[in-house]
């Protein structure tokens, strides 16, 4: 589908002044891996197997189609665990991997080799070329994540209720993206892109706090639903009468709504600043009536001190009588 064209002199008008695009904010780029291309190569790298296949007897062309078969499905494995990895690294909180793909991708194009590489009478070089290709793998991409990250004191059983909302909004918000396509608009899909990552946001407060989970539900359920739902018919209408009021009603919707989820997220980040300050106050309290009490340490005023180690070894009680 063909997507329309605008600028500073569009006849629609709908597009502004390229002042004032250049100050327009733009949509956050996806999270790649700096290895997510790699396994593109290797998959096209192993094509000779496919084409030499319809040139070989038919023990040869099947063993040639299933090594190139195993060999691209652990690639896209492999690329599937790269994705993963791009996520969990880029996340505060996160659960490891439940499927080690790069692993499993690995042993499938390790079997693949083998296969390719194998004869009848030469078994033994087929297993060696796989066992070479299962190290090359993992020297190239590397293991999967296998522990959680940032999971200390977080309650697993609210963490997966969190992910199962956070799961079921980010679907919301993938059809958001996907409606607003038929509009033929790409700053209203830049807009959108935008208001997605304010609700990304939102996403990593619930993930860093699970217990915040009841009070960003309905941000996270029914006014998304809402904002799909209005996306869709926004979409269908505009595609068809490019109305300019109806655009700016929309684009004001967003904004509103952008604004509530802002607000949202800095509500959970300042209640987690106040938990913070009541677990420190408490244990101060506890502190004072075990009997201990915070002293200040004593500032170094003299200029005597010149380097580092005369700094460290410098003796504060001459200071204090020179000052009696």
């Amino acid at each position: 589908m063909a997507n329309r064209y605008g600028g500073r002199y569009s006849p629609d008008g709908s597009h502004r002044d390229h002042r004032n695009q250049a100050s327009t904010p733009m949509p956050p780029a996806p999270i790649r891996h700096p290895l997510e291309s790699r396994p593109k190569w290797v998959t096209i790298a192993a094509t000779p197997f496919l084409l030499n296949a319809f040139f070989q007897a038919p023990v040869g062309m099947i063993s040639d189609l299933a090594a190139f078969g195993l060999i691209a499905s652990g690639m896209w494995m492999t690329r599937e665990g790269l994705v993963a990895e791009a996520a969990y690294q880029v996340r505060r909180v996160a659960r490891r991997p439940a499927i080690p793909r790069k692993l499993f991708g690995g042993l499938l194009a390790a079997v693949g080799l083998g296969v390719g590489a194998a004869a009848p009478e030469a078994v033994t070089g087929g297993v060696l070329v796989g066992i070479a290709g299962m190290a090359l793998h993992f020297l190239s991409f590397g293991a999967d994540p296998l522990r959680d990250k940032g999971a200390t004191g977080v309650d697993s059983f609210q963490q997966d209720r969190a992910q199962r909302m956070v799961d079921e909004g980010e679907a919301l918000l993938a059809e958001m993206k996907d409606a607003i396509l038929r509009a033929g608009d790409r700053r209203l899909e830049g807009r959108v892109a935008m208001f997605a990552a304010t609700v990304d946001e939102l996403f990593d407060r619930v993930r860093d706090n699970p217990g915040d989970l009841s009070g960003a539900r309905r941000y996270m359920g029914i006014y998304l639903m809402g904002a799909r739902d209005a996306t869709i018919k926004f979409a269908n209408l505009y595609a068809r009468t490019r109305d300019q009021e109806i655009r700016a009603s929309y684009e004001k919707f967003l904004d509103d709504l952008e604004k509530d989820f802002k607000a949202r997220s800095r509500k959970m980040l300042n209640s987690d600043r106040d938990d913070l300050d009541i677990e420190i106050s408490v244990l101060r309290d506890r502190l004072e009536r075990e009997g201990v009490r915070a002293s200040e340490p004593a500032a170094i005023t003299s200029q005597d001190a010149q380097t580092l180690d005369e700094l460290l070894s410098y003796d504060v009680t001459k200071d204090k009588e020179k000052a009696r």
